[in-house]
């Protein structure tokens, strides 16, 4: 696959050729010959080419619904090539599949539980064999079981253990297979996980899921130190998003976040309440679409390693504001 220079390389070079060229002619301009000077001071004219995703191979583990189908658009409008992973929605995948498809590259499927390790052993593997090649993991797989988060009792030792299995573990194991493979790409790798604002606060879905998506993120944090410099390692933590997954809160929950949420949404359109004949609209929190740019972003991005990128509305802002 060929691949643009990296930016931020290019960037360092031109600013050292650059520098270089002003000391030799300010201090011995009769010492420095045409040639020297245009080849040196050609960068100031030549723009730096921008890292770019077009051709990269893209894993997706849980990108068949909600923000993983989101995800799997974007990249593939930047012309990455795309693994959907998918649990048990095999419908839902292969939507994802032909939409990916419409944008002119290359997308497959792959059926996979993330709490099961050697699912997510398999998943890379076949990611490298369909398409020749795995440049970005998006770690979008995560489990819980809704419950009274104060409840100790509300959850059993499976529940906790399969809460681990998905949200920590998957997140380890696929960069297990992932790092060799990184590490032999000349532009190295990127990971990027899907946490959570329940990973930054004591709140979610659950106590289980809230205490391993911390986990998780020192794991990446710990990833990010240790697997550089060709591998860059990130997280993005979603805020409310009314996906399939967003929906089982309660719609006290929803509403009271929707209040607290330093940023609010209208949508402009909405169903009709037939009885009064007036639009619904109701305000979103953190648009779909909005989180979903964030993972491209985090992906273009070549300087920032070991970070928490936050995209919640403003929500954990009001809640540490003490609002």
């Amino acid at each position: 696959m060929q691949t643009q220079p990296h930016a931020g390389n290019s960037t360092r070079l031109s600013t050292e050729l650059n520098r270089s060229a002003y000391l030799r002619m300010h201090h011995d301009p009769e010492g420095v010959s045409d040639i020297d000077t245009i080849k040196e001071l050609i960068l100031l004219i030549v723009p730096i080419m921008p890292y770019t995703l077009k051709g990269r191979r893209v894993l997706v583990a849980a990108g068949s619904r909600g923000l993983g189908a989101m995800i799997c658009e974007k990249f593939a409008g930047e012309g990455c090539h795309i693994m959907v992973n998918y649990v048990s929605r095999e419908d839902r995948a292969k939507e994802v599949v032909e939409k990916v498809r419409s944008f002119g590259v290359q997308a497959f499927m792959i059926k996979g539980d993330a709490g099961i390790a050697e699912d997510n052993v398999r998943m890379v593997k076949e990611t490298v064999e369909k398409l020749g090649g795995l440049d970005i993991i998006i770690a979008n797989a995560g489990w819980t079981r809704f419950s009274d988060f104060k409840d100790l009792h509300a959850l059993s030792h499976d529940d906790w253990n399969k809460c681990w299995a998905v949200n920590v573990m998957s997140h380890l194991q696929l960069m297990q297979v992932a790092a060799p493979i990184f590490n032999a790409n000349a532009e190295g790798g990127v990971y990027l996980v899907t946490s959570s604002i329940a990973g930054s606060t004591q709140t979610g879905s659950s106590m289980a899921y809230s205490t391993t998506k911390a986990a998780g993120l020192h794991l990446m944090k710990c990833l990010a130190a240790t697997q550089g410099p060709k591998i860059r390692v990130n997280a993005i933590l979603p805020g409310q998003l009314l996906t399939d997954w967003g929906m089982q809160f309660s719609d006290e929950q929803i509403e009271a976040e929707k209040r607290q949420a330093v940023l609010r949404h209208e949508v402009t359109a909405g169903p009709v309440d037939l009885e009064s004949l007036q639009l619904i609209v109701p305000v979103v929190q953190t648009f779909l679409d909005d989180c979903a740019d964030a993972y491209v972003s985090a992906a273009k991005n070549t300087s920032m390693t070991g970070q928490e990128i936050t995209v919640d509305a403003g929500l954990t802002s009001a809640w540490s504001a003490g609002q």
